[in-house]
């Protein structure tokens, strides 16, 4: 099992990578979201010149928001920084896009996206429409003159749980990346939807194809509770997120088909909550997603109970119950924990969860 870390990016604290590093992280992901944190090419940019060993990406970039040339070109600058230990996670965009008030892109036009993407990264020349316009064949002009680092190929981790996703992660991924704990029928079902997606394009998936899901952890102290002030702290605007997303789904077709059966209560208790904000309907996605995956909004804190956190997998316990649901998670075929705590309280989340998980794991 790997232990990476999704941070919040904000540029003026890059240093939080160099000290992952030196926690003993695998991994930093950098969150990508343009209307709530700072841009993560500028923030990987600082990290990948200040570290040497820990692997650097983004978690998730967002596919709508850029040309699939210009991303490649982002990372693949991040990647001459730091040659070899760069990665671009990437998806549709359901935060970043929802926060504007506009759907994800499509699973088609995605699928493309990570075609041209994925012959990009791999110094390829490839044919690419703009809009279904006409097609033209483009690559990278001067991949050896320093300005790029192609030579080193970046992985591509694709963020994936619907059908048709899947199966371009499967045709075009070097891995997947889902959210929260899955159970193991579902985790085996998204491997055989990817097979499937690699055979359609002749490709069979590589043994070390990565599999990683985010979540999020708290070292519990002997006889604290699960929901304690100081775990809500460090890791409630990671479990609000869940129900933002729920929200979401609600608000598109009244879809409340992911709302955990142990939290019905809660969900119909926090949809009353969002029918009374003040903000007018037709802009509500605004306050709903206000501190996303950062901080908790004060208002927000009685909604972090320990079924929502059950729910949604939080690795929340004594140290020896957090290290037997990674021995089942990565038993499932997990390769990598990736963990996004509260802004504030990061440093001290990540360390406590290094010293007494990790360093024992």
């Amino acid at each position: 099992m790997k232990f990476g870390v999704t941070v919040v990016p904000r540029v003026s604290d890059w240093r939080l990578f160099v000290e992952l590093e030196e926690m003993g992280y695998d991994c930093a992901w950098a969150a990508d979201s343009q209307m709530i944190y700072s841009d993560a090419y500028a923030v990987l940019s600082l990290a990948a010149a200040h570290t040497s060993r820990i692997r650097l990406g983004t978690g998730v970039a967002v596919a709508p928001t850029r040309l699939a040339p210009v991303t490649a070109h982002s990372i693949a600058t991040v990647n001459q920084l730091a040659p070899g230990r760069v990665f671009l996670g990437i998806g549709t965009g359901h935060t970043a896009m929802r926060v504007m008030g506009k759907d994800p892109m499509k699973a088609g036009a995605f699928r493309e996206y990570l075609r041209v993407l994925r012959a990009l990264l791999h110094g390829e020349e490839v044919d690419y429409p703009i809009d279904g316009g006409e097609r033209t064949d483009i690559r990278f002009l001067h991949p050896k003159d320093g300005f790029i680092n192609v030579e080193q190929p970046v992985p591509i981790y694709v963020a994936a749980d619907g059908p048709l996703a899947l199966k371009a992660a499967g045709a075009y991924g070097d891995g997947r990346v889902c959210s929260h704990n899955q159970t193991r029928t579902r985790l085996q079902k998204s491997m055989e939807t990817m097979q499937a997606g690699a055979a359609a394009v002749g490709r069979t998936l590589p043994a070390d194809f990565h599999t990683a899901a985010l979540s999020y952890a708290c070292v519990l102290a002997p006889g604290e509770k699960m929901t304690s002030d100081r775990v809500i702290d460090e890791i409630g605007p990671m479990a609000a997120a869940t129900l933002h997303y729920w929200w979401e789904l609600y608000q598109m077709n009244g879809d409340t088909s992911t709302v955990a059966r142990s939290c019905q209560n809660l969900w119909q208790e926090y949809l009353e909550f969002t029918n009374r904000m003040e903000t007018p309907p037709a802009k509500r996605y605004q306050q709903v997603h206000f501190g996303h995956c950062a901080f908790l909004p004060a208002e927000e804190r009685r909604f972090i109970t320990e079924d929502l956190i059950r729910a949604t997998g939080g690795l929340v316990g004594p140290p020896d119950e957090i290290i037997a649901m990674l021995r089942e998670r990565e038993a499932m075929g997990l390769n990598e924990i990736t963990l996004l705590p509260a802004m504030a309280t990061a440093r001290r989340n990540l360390k406590d969860f290094a010293d007494k998980v990790i360093a024992r794991y």
